[in-house]
């Protein structure tokens, strides 16, 4: 065996001083592919032959292949060949240990490490994994300390990045984790999994493409800004193509048989599966586009900075879902500040939404645009926006805040009360933010707070079940418009409520007559 090992290392060297790719199976450098062998060791041998020939493909023939952490090199290239299967041991000692890392304490422990992970790499160039093969990471765990790895794939400070057209059948914590990595290209996978989808962490020109995402207990694809490298490092240059994301039963997207049996995630809310960006916000993110993605049976679109992010110039446009487990649309500015002492509160602001339609979305959350005092949420534009809601609340059902219809985690975490009075919806500034941390709100269309120039052009809101909330709320408004806007309403319900705004337009939006609101403490419009 030592003797093949080292004429196909020979060999591929030989190849690539000719200026030919070099294919290293893992087969001759010991793994069986028989399910039961655990084939880390000769996984990492042809790997590490590869990177001494200068850099090539390591080829995962069909066969099922046990192992435990593969250690990625530059120049190299994971083939995983149609019917290959990927699967995650379930022996701790086959996964290295999670490195040292001083600022854990500002973000989870999955995003502190990368070395416990079915496959890692640090401070690389020239890496790709590819092929129709299929990983399973079942054995992995859900993020927690100990174990096996938390991680199907795991990379840190790479540049130069491909992922294409393998699944992902449960990937612990993450199935992909990419922090502080540049060029990343991720086109046509397929991930099943019971936590978090695609995690991209202080990443620069990304570009996502052709991809379903099944993650019912967390995001999909979610955008985020740690501290795990020691420094604050902005999310730049991304674009989110042709994509579908979905919360349905784990395992069922890769089945093709799409269950809806999980009613709540592990936070109490329904289904996740969504696009996002937050909730570890201290670096910025900027120049992002995501167009063309179907949510089905999963939360809304969220976008948050609540640890010190700026967000600034996203544009997101063409967006279908359907069963819309709470916010259609959820920005949130807060003041959590998960980051080193001193950062200070960030902003959200040139934010284009357009070309949106829901279907059947939660009654309780309406769609929520809202920073905090002092801090508005700043030039959001919505066009072509279409949302029914399930409706069938009341603003007494909004006063009242009983139990059945909120989630009461985040009231017991926080110590808050329910709001007296309908209107009076708690601040919650430094809680993690879902839209579910304001119990029911007292729009059933949009509640908006804290803004500052918003404008809603050709949105149209409706309910399937009549509700007897307002269709718009704002509160401490300035510098809004509402062009060609339809609410439908129940007799007897405003469609405006005003608290604390200034200089609110309405025009072609009939039935309603064109006004100019240039300062109001309190106002309603039916």
């Amino acid at each position: 065996m030592r003797l093949q090992v080292f004429g196909w290392a020979i060999a591929g060297m030989l190849l690539a001083a000719q200026g030919r790719a070099a294919v290293f199976d893992v087969k001759a450098y010991g793994a069986t592919g028989d399910g039961k062998t655990e084939e880390r060791d000769a996984i990492n041998k042809a790997i590490e032959a590869a990177s001494q020939a200068g850099g090539g493909t390591v080829y995962f023939p069909a066969g099922s292949y046990l192992s435990g952490s593969i250690r990625l090199k530059s120049n190299i290239c994971l083939q995983f060949d149609a019917g290959a299967r990927l699967v995650a041991s379930a022996k701790p000692s086959e996964y290295d240990a999670p490195e040292p890392n001083q600022w854990d304490k500002f973000q989870d422990f999955g995003h502190s490490h990368f070395h416990n992970s079915l496959i890692w790499g640090e401070g690389l160039e020239n890496v790709s994994i590819l092929g129709n093969g299929l990983i399973d990471g079942k054995a992995l765990s859900r993020g927690e300390p100990g174990g096996t790895g938390n991680k199907t794939i795991a990379l840190k400070l790479c540049r130069n990045v491909t992922l294409r057209d393998f699944s992902v059948l449960m990937g612990g914590h993450f199935a992909l984790l990419a922090t502080g990595v540049d060029n990343l290209s991720i086109d046509n996978l397929r991930i099943d999994t019971n936590r978090d989808g695609l995690d991209i962490d202080s990443c620069r020109n990304v570009h996502i493409s052709n991809t379903s995402v099944n993650s019912p207990n967390d995001d999909a694809i979610v955008f985020k800004g740690t501290h795990a490298l020691g420094y604050a490092r902005s999310s730049e240059n991304v674009t989110v193509v042709n994509c579908f994301v979905s919360g349905y039963d784990v395992g069922t997207l890769l089945y093709g048989t799409y269950g809806r049996n999980l009613k709540y995630s592990p936070d109490r809310d329904g289904p996740t599966g969504r696009v996002k960006i937050g909730t570890e916000s201290e670096g910025d993110f900027k120049n992002f586009v995501i167009s063309n993605v179907v949510f089905d049976r999963s939360r809304g679109l969220a976008l948050e900075s609540v640890d010190g992010a700026h967000i600034e110039d996203i544009s997101i446009s063409n967006i279908t879902m359907r069963d819309v487990s709470n916010a259609p649309v959820f920005i949130r500015l807060g003041s959590r500040m998960r980051a080193p002492e001193g950062v200070q509160v960030g902003s959200i602001r040139r934010v284009s939404i357009s070309n949106v339609i829901a279907y059947e979305a939660d009654a309780r959350y309406a769609s929520i645009i809202t920073g905090i005092p002092g801090h508005e949420v700043e030039d959001i534009k919505l066009n072509n926006i279409r949302l029914v809601y399930r409706g069938g609340l009341t603003l007494e059902d909004v006063a009242r805040q009983p139990v059945e219809l909120v989630n009461t985690f985040f009231f017991r975490a926080s110590g808050g009360v329910p709001p007296r009075e309908p209107f009076d919806t708690p601040e919650r500034e430094k809680e993690y933010p879902e839209p579910s941390m304001f119990g029911l709100v007292p729009a059933y269309g949009f509640f908006l707070r804290h803004v500052k120039g918003v404008e809603l052009n050709d949105v149209e809101v409706s309910f399937l079940q009549e509700d007897k909330r307002p269709a718009f709320v704002l509160n401490d408004v300035q510098g809004a418009e509402f062009d060609h806007v339809k609410a439908r309403k129940a007799a007897g319900t405003a469609t405006f409520v005003m608290r604390h705004v200034e200089d609110v337009l309405i025009r072609n939006s009939f039935p309603l007559a064109d006004d100019h609101v240039a300062k109001a403490d309190k106002k309603q419009i039916e």
